[in-house]
């Protein structure tokens, strides 16, 4: 018997947190430190930037404590990244 439920009844539509991180690394070491960057799963986005920083990276996760995890312990451990700084948007400006 086939069922008449819409398809998308079973799936989970959760709200991802993200983080967009500035980052600054040493003269000549972006493309490694892009590349570290991409093998994050919470790293969904990286790109390349001119002017006072280096990087920008977009982390998502379901939860806030994954993305602060991934940031602390995961791109801030990068070893050629001299800082970072983390922008995170407020809830509920949609």
């Amino acid at each position: 018997m086939l069922s008449t439920k819409p398809i998308y009844e079973n799936w989970s539509f959760t709200k991802m947190t993200t983080a967009y991180v500035l980052i600054n690394c040493d003269l000549g070491s972006e493309e490694m430190v892009i590349s570290q960057l991409k093998s994050f799963d919470e790293v969904v986005e990286v790109h390349g930037t001119f002017g006072a920083y280096d990087i920008l990276a977009k982390v998502q996760a379901e939860q806030i404590e994954k993305v602060r995890e991934t940031i602390t312990w995961k791109i801030r451990k990068i070893e050629k990244i001299r800082s970072t700084l983390t922008l995170m948007g407020i809830k509920g400006q949609e």
